[in-house]
């Protein structure tokens, strides 16, 4: 009986032959996906992103297509389910299946009680420890009148993150885009 031999998947530089880099954007269940839309146009207009995607959406083909999978807002159900391995719709799944050596950059939003119950902050230090790189939530009022930390980061300051994995990836495609913020 012959083994099996494990799937692969041929390598893949941050920067492809095109010279663009590519970011996919995943979009929880948060109020703060209000956002969305001025993210992405914002993030459009950095110079080296792409113009259109022409992939199928599969889990699988996102993971390969992207270079840097930016989750903004993150709510706190898909934190629990990202720290636990849950992998029951696409977004989770493209996680589950990212590859560690490319940067995954967090956003949190949720509601301040949520942001300071204990166990959110053991799923944040689960996502660090996988190598995931934190946008820290905000203090704010709230769309449901609460005032207190728990709002999603500014757009500005993620589409700076994103482009500062952007520059480095750039400046030493052969080491990847890894950042430490």
């Amino acid at each position: 009986m012959q083994a099996e031999s494990p799937v692969t998947s041929p390598k893949c530089d941050l920067l492809d032959s095109c010279g663009k880099f590519r970011v996919l954007v995943g979009v929880t269940g948060s109020v703060a996906a209000l956002k969305v839309p001025l993210l992405v146009s914002q993030l459009l207009e950095l110079p080296g992103l792409w113009s259109q995607r022409s992939d199928p959406v599969l889990h699988i083909e996102l993971r390969r297509w992207a270079d840097l999978l930016v989750i903004a807002p993150l709510d706190a159900n898909t934190l629990g389910k990202i720290a636990s391995g849950i992998c029951d719709n696409l977004l989770t799944c493209v996680v589950r299946a990212w590859d560690t050596r490319r940067p995954l950059l967090f956003c949190p939003a949720m509601n301040t009680a949520m942001w300071h119950h204990p166990i959110t902050c053991r799923q944040v230090d689960s996502l660090k420890e996988f190598g995931y790189v934190e946008i820290p939530c905000i203090a704010k009022k709230l769309v449901c009148g609460d005032r207190g930390k728990g709002a999603m980061a500014e757009v500005s300051t993620i589409v700076d993150v994103v482009n500062q994995f952007i520059q480095k990836a750039a400046e030493s495609p052969q080491e990847g885009a890894g950042l430490v913020l």
